[in-house]
C-alpha cells in the first residue's frame, strides 16, 4: 500500500510486511533504501539523504561509524569556517576522536562513551582546553546529525564540559613597561611593542594591521582584519569574533610611533623598489610581506626582552599587560572590555579577577569621600 507522498519527498511506500520503506536515486542506476516502522522515521531518513546530496556528502547510511559521519562533516563545513579553525577541527578528530572511539556506529555512540573519551585524552595529557574543544567539536557534528534525522538526540551535549583552569598572568609593571618600550626605541618594530601594550590588541590583529585602518592625524584605528597562519601559509580573514571588530583609541605615544614606523617604511620600500610587496599592511618583513609570527618571537621578541633585562614572557602577555594597567588605573571594565574585543564583559572580569581588589580598594576610597564630606 502505498503512502501519500509529500512534495519533494521522494519514494516513500509501505511494504507488506506492514514496515514503511523509501527510496532515493542515485548515480549508475542505482537506489539507496530507507526502512522504519514509521512514516516519519522514513521521511526522516530520506530528508537526510536528500540533503547529504545537495550538500556534496556521502549518502549516510544506517551502519554509519563516527569516523565516517566526522570525515564527511568536515568535509561538508571546509568553506563555511576559517582555514586555521577548519585545520585545528580535522586535526582533533584525525588524533584523538576517531582512532579511540571512530568504530562505533553513529547512532549507538552515548553520552558514557565521549565523557570517558574526554577523561582519557585528560590523562594522557591533552590540555584541558583541547579537551574543551574536542568535546565543541562533536557538539556541532551531532547537533547537525540530529538536524539531517542521522541521530534521535546530541549526546554530546549531555555531557560534562571538562574544566579549564586559566593559566596564571604574566603582566609586566608600568616601569617594567616603560623599561621595554624604552629598550624598543631604536628598534624596526618599535610600533608593534608600542602598540601591543597599549591597545591589548592581539598579535594577529596587530599584524593584519593596515594603513588605511589607522586614522593617524585623529589618533585611533579600526580593528577590520587579522592575519591567520595556517598549515600550507597564512590568510587574511576577520577578527576573531563579531566585538573584536572596533575602533580603539590611540595614546599620543602610539600615534608618534606609527608616524616614525611610517617614515622607516617609506625609506625600506625605496630601498627594495620594484619587489615591495605592496599590500597596505603596517608590520611587515623585509620586501613588504606579512610576518611570520615564529620569526617575529624569535628575531625580534625574545631579543628585545634579553636587551631590557625582562622575564621572556609570551607575546600575548603584552595584551594581559594592558588590560591589567587599564583596570589598575580604574578604568571602568567595560571600556577595557571593547578595547580588547571581547565578546562580553564577564570574560573580562574573569581573566583579570587578580586586579579586583585593586579596583575594590580604589571603591573603597571613593566611598570614603562620599560618606565622610
Amino acid at each position: 500500500m502505498a503512502g501519500k507522498r509529500a512534495n519533494g519527498e521522494g519514494s516513500i511506500y509501505r511494504r507488506s510486511d506492514g514496515r514503511w520503506a523509501a527510496s532515493l536515486s542515485l548515480e549508475r542506476g542505482r537506489r539507496k533504501h530507507f526502512f522504519g516502522k514509521t512514516r516519519q522515521e522514513v521521511a526522516t531518513k530520506l530528508n537526510a539523504a536528500l540533503k547529504a546530496r545537495q550538500d556534496g556528502l556521502p549518502i549516510p547510511g544506517e551502519r554509519q561509524t563516527l569516523e565516517e559521519f566526522l570525515k564527511a562533516w568536515l568535509e561538508g563545513i571546509r568553506l563555511s569556517v576559517r582555514t586555521t579553525t577548519w585545520e585545528r577541527y580535522e586535526s582533533l578528530v584525525k588524533l584523538h576522536v576517531s582512532p579511540r572511539i571512530g568504530r562505533i556506529p553513529l547512532a549507538r555512540v552515548t553520552p558514557d562513551h565521549l565523557q570517558r573519551l574526554f577523561a582519557e585524552l585528560r590523562d594522557r595529557g591533552l590540555a584541558p582546553a583541547s579537551v574543551r574543544q574536542a568535546r565543541a567539536i562533536l557538539r556541532k557534528a551531532l547537533n547537525d546529525a540530529v538536524r539531517w534525522g542521522l541521530v534521535g538526540r546530541n549526546v554530546a551535549a549531555l555531557t560534562s564540559p571538562p574544566k579549564v583552569e586559566h593559566a596564571e598572568i604574566r603582566a609586566l609593571g608600568p616601569d617594567e613597561v616603560r623599561v621595554l618600550l624604552d629598550a624598543a626605541a631604536m628598534d624596526s618594530l618599535e610600533a608593534l611593542y608600542v602598540l601591543a601594550v597599549t591597545t591589548g590588541m592581539r598579535q594577529g590583529e596587530l599584524l593584519g594591521l593596515r594603513w588605511a585602518d589607522i586614522d593617524v592625524e585623529h589618533e585611533t584605528l579600526h580593528v577590520r582584519q587579522a592575519l591567520h597562519r595556517t598549515n600550507a601559509n597564512y590568510e587574511f580573514g576577520g577578527p576573531k569574533s563579531a566585538k573584536s571588530r572596533r575602533m580603539i583609541a590611540l595614546t599620543k605615544t602610539a600615534g608618534g610611533a606609527l608616524r616614525r614606523h611610517k617614515v622607516r617604511q617609506a625609506e625600506q620600500r625605496l630601498k627594495v623598489g620594484a619587489d615591495w610587496m605592496d599590500m597596505d599592511l603596517v608590520f611587515t618583513n623585509e620586501i613588504g610581506g606579512p610576518i611570520d609570527a615564529g620569526n617575529l618571537r624569535r628575531r625580534s621578541y625574545w631579543p628585545l626582552l634579553e636587551r631590557a633585562k625582562l622575564p621572556r614572557i609570551r607575546f600575548h602577555d603584552l595584551r594581559h599587560t594592558a588590560a591589567t594597567l587599564m583596570l589598575g588605573r580604574g578604568v571602568h571594565p567595560k571600556v577595557v572590555s571593547e578595547m580588547l574585543g571581547h565578546s562580553q564583559i564577564a570574560i573580562t572580569l574573569d581573566l583579570y579577577s587578580h586586579v579586583t581588589p585593586t579596583m575594590q580598594r580604589g571603591a573603597a576610597e571613593e566611598m570614603e569621600i562620599i560618606v565622610s564630606g
